[in-house]
């Protein structure tokens, strides 16, 4: 009797699994205190600020409306520009290099690590006519706001940083100098104690060294 084989089918089942690896967790020398932002930081007009020079300025009155007439009886002054700090708003962030970005495809959240590439100083930028050093007038700021600020911090090579990005975002990282814009105005007093006209000056000075880090 011939007997007959039945053909065994071998079903495979295919597995694909779907994985990938988060990046190291890193030591930051100072973890940012700076809440994650959702959209790009808001920064000055560029075109419209000037870089104050950290040197002697030209301590003389632009075109006076009236040159004062001296008065025999009047006070004695010392000539020159004086610098005053009316308000502030808030901290805006210059960065120094390129902006970094990294995306998180998977489907949970990810750790992404930035590093500083580019060192560099940040310093003083203004609008409208400043007339003072820039020292006279980070002590008008200091005293008028009670804040701590600087004339040129230096943005260091190797700062790091670790944060989460959820899934499907990028994190975008930016390492510079956060600026505190403050408004004031600039006038010449003349040797009999008058004052010139006043300059109004928008003017951003160094505040902290740091990161800004926002999702898109």
């Amino acid at each position: 009797m011939r007997r007959r084989t039945r053909p065994i089918v071998a079903v495979t089942a295919l597995v694909l699994a779907l994985g990938s690896a988060a990046p190291a967790f890193a030591t930051d020398p100072e973890p940012t205190t700076e809440p994650v932002q959702t959209a790009p930081p808001a920064e000055p007009e560029e075109s419209e600020l000037v870089d104050a020079e950290l040197e002697p300025v030209d301590d003389l009155p632009s075109l006076p409306v009236k040159p004062p007439v001296d008065q025999p009886d009047g006070l004695a002054c010392e000539p020159g520009y004086r610098y005053h700090a009316t308000s502030k708003t808030k901290d805006y962030h210059k960065g120094v290099g390129a902006t970094q970005s990294n995306y998180n495809g998977t489907s949970r959240t990810a750790r992404s690590t930035f590093t500083s590439e580019v060192a560099g100083k940040v310093g003083v930028s203004y609008s409208g006519k400043l007339g003072v050093k820039v020292s006279v007038a980070i002590v008008d700021i200091e005293s008028e706001f009670d804040v701590n600020v600087s004339a040129e911090p230096s943005v260091s090579i190797g700062n790091r940083i670790s944060v989460d990005t959820p899934s499907k975002k990028t994190t975008n990282a930016k390492y510079g100098v956060y600026r505190l814009k403050s408004y004031g105005y600039s006038q010449y007093k003349y040797a009999n104690c008058t004052n010139g006209v006043k300059n109004n000056v928008t003017i951003y000075t160094p505040r902290r060294v740091g990161w800004y880090i926002w999702e898109s």
